[in-house]
C-alpha cells in the first residue's frame, strides 16, 4: 500500500523493506535531529497488523510463540517470535492487548503469512484472527510510554530492556547504546492518516521519513525481522532473547534449539555494527558481502548515514571472525574499510549461561560391590 503522506512536497519514496512510504522529505539530518529531540513524526503506514481476538487469545499466544503472553496486562509491550520447528525465526511481531483485542505489528509482506499460519493453529481454541492492515496504518516517534486508556492502541519497543525471562549478549540496558533511543507506534485508522499526522504538526513536530527512523534504529543495534533475519537466523545471534523470549516458559515450536543455544553458548553468527569508511563517500547496499583477510565473514543487512556517526551499517558474520579486526565491505567502486563495534560477543555466551559440567575423573567411579 502506498502511503498518502508520498505526495507530501519533498517526499522521497523508499525502497526495500519500507517501500510505500517516505525515505526522506528533502532534509534527511534535519528530519533525524528531529527525531532525536523527540519532536518528529514517522510514516509507519506500511507495516502490518494482525488482530487476535477471543477469550483464549493471550494464553494460545502464549503456547505457540517465543514470549510469555499468558498473562499480559492491557496495555503493556512486548514482542514474540514465531519459531521454525529448528528455531529459526520466521516472523516477529510487537504485542499489545488493549483488554479485549491482541494487536500483533509485524513487516507490511508478513502480515497475511503470519495471520494465515496463526489461523491454522486455531485448532479448538476461542480465537479470531484477522490481517487488519487494509484498516490500520502506524504512526513512529520517539517517545517513551505506553498508550493510555482512552489513547489509541501503542506499542512501545522495549528494547534493549532484559524482559522477564530474557537474557543478554551484549551490554546491560544502562550501557547500551539503544537506551538512547525511545521508540512507539501508535495505531490509527488508516483513513485518518493524514488527519493524525497534521495534529502533530499542528503541535510543532515534523513529518519525518525512514532515513531518519532507520539511522537511529542502526545505531541502537536494533535487530528488524525484514532486514536482520534470514532463512537460518536463531535469535541469539542478534541477541533478540533480550525482549522477544521467555526462557523460562512452557514448551513451543522452536523451544528445543532455544534451549540448546542458550546453554552450550557459540551461536553460529553474530551481529556487529560496523562504522564504515566514509572518506570515499562511498555506501554498500544491504546484502554486501564482507569480508577478512580475503575470506568472506558476512554480509550487510542495514545500512544507514547517521547523523552524528557517520555512516553506519549492521551485519551478520561468523562468530569466530577476529572481533578485533578491521573488515572489509564490498561497495560499487571499491571495497569500504569498516571497523567493528561488537554486538554480540565473539565467544557467543549470554550472562547467565548455565556452568559446564565438570569433567569426570578417570578411577573415581565408585567401586562394584565385592561379588559373592
Amino acid at each position: 500500500m502506498t502511503s498518502p503522506l508520498l505526495a507530501r512536497h519533498g517526499a522521497v519514496a523508499a525502497t526495500g523493506p519500507d517501500e510505500g512510504v517516505a525515505w526522506h522529505y528533502g532534509d534527511p539530518t534535519a528530519e533525524q535531529r528531529a527525531l532525536a529531540r523527540g519532536a518528529a513524526v514517522v510514516d509507519q503506514s506500511h507495516l502490518g497488523v494482525v488482530t487476535v481476538t477471543g477469550p483464549d487469545r493471550l494464553t494460545w499466544l502464549h503456547s505457540i510463540t517465543s514470549q510469555d503472553l499468558a498473562g499480559l496486562a492491557p496495555r503493556t509491550s512486548t514482542e514474540t517470535l514465531v519459531l521454525s520447528p529448528h528455531g529459526h525465526v520466521e516472523h516477529a511481531a510487537g504485542v499489545v492487548d488493549d483488554g479485549s483485542t491482541t494487536w500483533l505489528v509485524t513487516e507490511g509482506p508478513s502480515a497475511s503469512l503470519l495471520a494465515t499460519w496463526l489461523d491454522s493453529m486455531r485448532f479448538m481454541m476461542r480465537v479470531e484472527v484477522e490481517d487488519v492492515s487494509d484498516r490500520w496504518a502506524a504512526l513512529g516517534e520517539a517517545v517513551a510510554a505506553e498508550g493510555a486508556d482512552g489513547e489509541p492502541v501503542t506499542w512501545t519497543d522495549p528494547w534493549p530492556r532484559v524482559l522477564p525471562g530474557g537474557t543478554r549478549y551484549g551490554p546491560p540496558a544502562e550501557d547500551h547504546p539503544g537506551t538512547e533511543r525511545a521508540w512507539r507506534l501508535v495505531l490509527v485508522p488508516r483513513d485518518d492518516l493524514d488527519a493524525a499526522v497534521r495534529v502533530r504538526e499542528d503541535a510543532g513536530w515534523r513529518l519525518v521519513g525512514t532515513w531518519a527512523s532507520e539511522a537511529a534504529r542502526v545505531a541502537a543495534w536494533r535487530p528488524r525481522a525484514a532486514t536482520e533475519v534470514d532463512h537460518r537466523t536463531v535469535p541469539h545471534e542478534l541477541d533478540w532473547l533480550r525482549t522477544a523470549v521467555h526462557l523460562h516458559k512452557g514448551c513451543y515450536r522452536g523451544q528445543e534449539t532455544i534451549a540448546r543455544v542458550h546453554n552450550l553458548g557459540r551461536p553460529p553468527r553474530r551481529l556487529v555494527m560496523l562504522h564504515l569508511d566514509g572518506s570515499g563517500h562511498l555506501l554498500p547496499v544491504a546484502g554486501a558481502e564482507v569480508t577478512l583477510a580475503g575470506r568472506t565473514v558476512g554480509a550487510v543487512t542495514s545500512v544507514a548515514r547517521h547523523h552524528e556517526l557517520g555512516p553506519v551499517a549492521l551485519a551478520v558474520v561468523k562468530r569466530s571472525a577476529d572481533v578485533t579486526a578491521e573488515l572489509l565491505v564490498a561497495c560499487d567502486g571499491g571495497d569500504v574499510a569498516a571497523a567493528q563495534e561488537v554486538v554480540v560477543p565473539g565467544e557467543g555466551v549470554s550472562v547467565d549461561r548455565p556452568a559446564p559440567r565438570p569433567p569426570v575423573a578417570r578411577g573415581l567411579a565408585p567401586a562394584r560391590p565385592p561379588e559373592r
